[in-house]
């Protein structure tokens, strides 16, 4: 497989190239040169597959033959250790849990697969790579926890102050090892303006060979297909026999784009919904076709605090800059603060079901789609455990949550994290502490 710059102005790379450079010269994110739908083959043996074989299956053309097939398929089971439950909350309603993971967040699928995928193309060469990452809460544990250890990887993760949660900081910035965090004096946005000029800063690379594990990178994007594949064979062995509509809370934009992936690849998902905040870009994109951004500003769902979403671009070639075509199978909706808490009230009120906040929008964002199509099951994504915003999900549900082991375990450590404000100190940062 090639991938090809959106830029359109830099040469076509295979799928290691795409995987260590992260974004292509022009600045430009890498896409690939053709999607093509699986084979029939696999839709007649669907029902049967196990996670591992379908995960192989929906990403084999994308990696190509520079990953033998029985390598990937180590991959892919060591990247799938941990469940993707459907939880049905009403005969038309359901949510899919994708907090299983180590860092009880969606993002462990795609950091662990590339993690694993630079592993392997490590064993060939003794030159260190850089993983520079922004996060604007939940990819920088991820990324830490799927990268930890792993030779031959640095990883350098940049975080807006005073804009994750607790406990998702203590995820970032306590694992040590190859682990640096650095707190950013500013918005996501900032952050990932950095790690793009980095990119591209000539007089970096004899002190670093930079990738990113944003959802830039192909390797981080094109994995979070795999779940959706999950959810849709559960709910047809479960014989629904609704249209299925998904409505994924969204900040880069990287998971619904998967999504859209998947679905040109065959997989039977009539609609999408794009659920935001008030970072809402990409609603105001749909209704009057202007791609606008502006500043993020800070919300309770603070993992799409983005004002400035990089897979807009992806989109956008995908559906051939056809707004027509992507309100076919996408809507999209904003949602305040104040609504956001509600939906976690009544979610819990009214089904038991504890949401956090970004789930609670993916909620909202079908409740707004079934205003006007009623006759559908829709399937709101739970992107992270409520523990990781456990002082917003307690209040709105004004009950206790069981705190899981594994964030257990990181409680009583020290954060260790160096503060910068600006590129040049981001610079001199990564070129005094090059190995």
């Amino acid at each position: 497989m090639q991938y090809f710059s959106l830029n359109n102005n830099a040469k076509a790379v295979g799928f290691e190239k795409a995987v260590r450079s992260g974004l292509a010269p022009d600045r430009g994110l890498y896409y690939p040169q053709q999607i093509n739908a699986l084979t029939d083959s696999f839709w007649d043996n669907f029902l049967s597959m196990n996670h591992h074989e379908i995960a192989l299956a929906a990403i084999e053309q994308f990696v190509g033959d520079e990953i033998p097939k029985q390598e990937l398929q180590k991959i892919v089971e060591d990247t799938l250790t941990f469940p993707f439950p459907v939880v049905e909350l009403n005969q038309n309603l359901a949510t899919l849990e994708l907090f299983h993971g180590p860092t009880m967040a969606f993002k462990d699928v795609g950091g662990r697969f590339m993690a694993r995928c630079l592993g392997y193309f490590n064993q060939t060469t003794i030159e260190k790579v850089t993983v520079l990452v922004a996060t604007s809460g939940d990819t920088g544990g991820a990324v830490a926890s799927g990268f930890l250890g792993v030779p031959g990887v640095e990883v350098v993760i940049l975080y807006p102050k005073g804009k994750v949660s607790h406990i998702q900081e203590l995820q970032l910035t306590t694992q040590g090892q190859n682990i640096t965090a650095l707190e950013i004096d500013g918005v996501f946005d900032d952050c990932q303006e950095m790690v793009k000029t980095a990119f591209l800063d000539e007089t970096l690379k004899p002190h670093r060979n930079l990738t990113s594990a944003n959802s830039i990178n192909v390797a981080r994007w094109l994995p979070q297909s795999f779940y959706y594949f999950f959810a849709v064979q559960e709910l047809m062995k479960r014989k629904v026999n609704k249209p299925f509509v998904f409505s994924v809370p969204s900040g880069n934009f990287g998971n619904i784009c998967a999504g859209f992936i998947a679905r040109e690849l065959g997989l039977p998902i009539s609609h999408f919904i794009a659920s935001t905040n008030q970072n809402d870009t990409f609603p105001r994109y749909m209704e009057n076709g202007i791609f606008e951004p502006k500043p993020s500003v800070q919300t309770i769902s603070n993992a799409m605090d983005v004002g400035n979403p990089s897979n807009f671009d992806r989109i956008s070639k995908l559906f051939n800059q056809d707004l027509y075509r992507l309100k076919n199978i996408c809507s999209s909706y904003r949602f305040s603060d104040k609504e956001t808490h509600k939906a976690m009230q009544d979610l819990y009120e009214n089904t038991s079901y504890i949401a956090d906040p970004h789930g609670a929008i993916g909620y909202l964002g079908l409740q707004k789609y079934c205003e006007e199509n009623p006759d559908i099951y829709g399937v709101f994504l739970e992107t992270a455990h409520p523990v990781k915003f456990l002082d917003v999900v307690e209040k709105a549900i004004k009950t206790k949550v069981n705190i899981p082991p594994q964030i257990k375990e990181i409680l009583d450590r020290t954060p260790e994290k160096t503060s910068i404000s600006s590129y040049r100190e981001l610079k001199d940062f990564l070129i005094d502490n090059a190995v």
